[in-house]
């Protein structure tokens, strides 16, 4: 396994490598990199395709089609188009060579919002009372109405779920970026639409995001809205929001992996 133990980030670098620390590694294998690392590696990689502060990354879409193991990687990215209100950019996270995950940015820039008033759904966003001040602290889970909790057995159960995070770096020395705090905070759109009474048997193939603003602050939430699952195949729907509100939303789409169904009451 590559990285040292005491890094508190997921990956390193050396040179145009990044090597994943331990703290990187899934709950599906101690050799595969997890969703939040990959999403956060993609997401520092199209942050540097940004067009500029005027523009918001209004959707990201990562393919996790071939697992990221503890190997170095190296990143590449190209701007699709550079427009004077849409920006596109796509990145490739490359393994031995080969493609292991991809993701796609597109970037709008901002104006006034148009007048009119349009309908919204009523939306419960519960926040912690705690403040968000321990980056990496570990993540807090609400169940129902139940209260805030950072134990995973409390949580393992039938209600609908929120979660609260302040994400790590996503490369040891660097500063968490807001777009990929949120970036890294979608992959748990998976975990928050699929955890049930028996924890977790669906693994996902892919996440998208869709901003209309940044998070402002550490803290970044999840609340589910909704999943339909039919045949082994998993569709699941989030609330991205932050202490000031909605940011936006996630959807995953998962394949089952029942024979290797992880239990979240033992973390």
């Amino acid at each position: 396994m590559r990285g040292v133990e005491t890094v508190f980030a997921f990956f390193t670098k050396e040179g145009a490598q990044y090597l994943p620390t331990p703290i990187a590694m899934s709950s599906w294998s101690p050799t595969q990199v997890s969703g939040p690392a990959i999403c956060g590696l993609l997401a520092r990689e199209l942050d540097t395709r940004s067009p500029g502060p005027e523009f918001v990354p209004a959707r990201f879409t990562v393919d996790l089609f071939r697992p990221v193991g503890d190997d170095p990687a190296t990143l590449r990215s190209t701007v699709v188009r550079e427009g004077k209100r849409i920006c596109v950019a796509d990145a490739e996270l490359l393994q031995r060579g080969e493609v292991h995950s991809r993701a796609t940015v597109v970037y709008l820039r901002t104006g006034e919002t148009p007048e009119g008033q349009l309908w919204q759904p009523g939306r419960e966003l519960p926040v912690p009372d705690t403040p968000d001040t321990e980056t990496g602290a570990h993540p807090l889970f609400k169940s129902g109405d139940g209260a805030w909790t950072k134990d995973f057995a409390a949580t393992q159960n039938g209600a609908r779920k929120a979660m609260w995070q302040n994400m790590l770096p996503v490369v040891a020395g660097e500063p968490v970026t807001p777009f990929q705090r949120a970036g890294m905070a979608a992959d748990a759109a998976s975990l928050m639409s699929n955890w049930g009474t028996a924890g977790i048997g669906y693994i996902n193939s892919d996440v998208t995001l869709t901003l209309a603003r940044l998070p402002e602050g550490p803290g970044i939430g999840l609340i589910a809205q909704d999943e339909v699952a039919a045949a082994g195949i998993s569709v699941g729907a989030v609330t991205v929001y932050d202490r000031s509100g909605a940011l936006g939303a996630a959807v995953v789409t998962a394949l089952s992996n029942a024979r290797r169904q992880v239990d979240m009451r033992r973390y």
